[in-house]
């Protein structure tokens, strides 16, 4: 009898820690502390990012469990809001070892031709290394290609562009919203949850809606975004399990950490979006739960929900940050 598979989060873990054998933890945590000052800009433009395998090793090992979480949150809403469609094929932009692509399998069961574009070759090659892991991803093309305003894409059912905004000029990012909007049925972009972060989603998503898109996720509308700019920021959080070269860099002795992320995910299709959002973590009083929503008007009320709604209470006492409200019936 064939052992069950392990789940994909599982699966990928055990991947990413045999990228890491050999290597000296020493060694990896300081190749993603130096990594991550390069990215933040700390470091001189010129200096390679990523210098050899083991820098992708390592800053894989580190900061794909998180990548992989807050995409796997972001289309796991989106398929609640379209519940009979499954993609045929799947185009990961910016996807570097392919983060994306695993949460992509560990939504929608079966395979699918998949693309990951990237420009960095070392990336690419530790991510076909990564999926031979995985059943659903051992076919998965993996092509080197400068994103930006000269990229086009092959028409594709869904189009995921995750933590690449950031990284591009305003002109490069609409065109890459651009060129996911013409090729694709589904769009599904997400960024890093701080202010900036949340402003990029936005501009993604005003575009998506101007091209014909319906968002699906997280928003309950396709109208403007109710937020004042300057204000606050829309973002959630997904629970990641830390691995010990996490607690390494980090310093914590916590066995998880909380990715904060914004996104938005829209279709050319009909899309049934979620009744309400909940935008912030729910506040537990003394009977009562108070739940900060997005509703369909465009309005972000909070709701107070006591014993007295029986059912609706206890669910909103299990309810967190990011859920459908209320919640399904089944």
């Amino acid at each position: 009898m064939n052992a069950p598979a392990l789940p994909a989060a599982d699966t990928l873990r055990a991947a990413l820690a045999g990228l890491l054998d050999g290597l000296p933890p020493r060694q990896a945590a300081q190749a993603v502390e130096r990594l991550i000052a390069s990215y933040r800009g700390d470091t001189p433009t010129d200096a390679p990012i990523l210098r050899d395998r083991a820098d992708v090793a390592a800053y894989a090992a580190y900061r794909m469990p998180a990548t992989f979480e807050a995409v796997r949150s972001a289309l796991g809403a989106f398929a609640e809001a379209v519940p009979e469609w499954v993609p045929g094929s799947h185009v990961d932009v910016g996807g570097g070892t392919g983060a994306a692509t695993w949460a992509a399998a560990d939504t929608w069961d079966g395979t699918r031709p998949v693309t990951v574009l990237d420009w960095a070759e070392p990336a690419l090659a530790l991510g076909r290394e990564i999926a031979a892991a995985h059943p659903a991803l051992r076919d998965v093309r993996w092509q080197r290609s400068r994103i930006g305003a000269a990229l086009t894409l092959e028409s594709t059912d869904l189009v995921t562009v995750s933590y690449v905004l950031n990284e591009l000029t305003a002109p490069d990012r609409a065109a890459l919203v651009d060129a996911a909007a013409a090729a694709a049925q589904a769009v599904v972009i997400v960024e890093p949850g701080t202010p900036d972060g949340y402003a990029r989603v936005i501009e993604a998503r005003d575009r998506l809606v101007a091209a014909g898109f319906q968002v699906a996720a997280p928003c309950p509308h396709s109208a403007a975004c109710p937020i004042t700019p300057g204000t606050d920021w829309c973002h959630f959080s997904a629970r990641v399990s830390r691995s010990s070269l996490h607690r390494q860099v980090k310093g914590g002795s916590l066995a998880y950490e909380d990715e904060k992320f914004g996104y938005v995910a829209a279709a050319r299709f009909p899309v049934t979006p979620a009744a309400s959002r909940v935008v912030r973590r729910p506040q537990i009083r003394k009977g009562q739960v108070l739940l900060d929503l997005c509703e369909p008007d465009a309005q972000l009320p909070r709701r107070t929900v006591t014993k007295r709604h029986g059912d609706l209470y206890k669910a909103a006492r299990d309810a967190d940050w990011g859920d459908a409200w209320p919640p399904a019936q089944g």
